[in-house]
């Protein structure tokens, strides 16, 4: 996510804390917050799907996931 968006996420934030936001702003937080969360998701998808275990025997198994 780009500097200038978390910044505003954090500037709504302190707002938000101190005076209360508008309904427009709250919008704005909102969907900020949402794509945050899906890019960090994201990131830690793909190093999960790049992580390896390594037995004690020495073999490598990546992880697999849950049912």
């Amino acid at each position: 996510m780009v500097k200038e968006k978390i910044d505003r996420i954090n500037a709504l934030y302190a707002k938000a804390q101190s005076e209360g936001l508008t309904e427009e702003e709250k919008a704005e937080q909102q969907a900020l917050r949402q794509e945050y969360i899906a890019e960090y998701r994201l990131m830690l998808r793909g190093q999960l799907e790049n992580t390896v275990i390594q037995r004690p025997n020495g073999t490598k198994e990546p992880l697999k996931k849950k049912k």
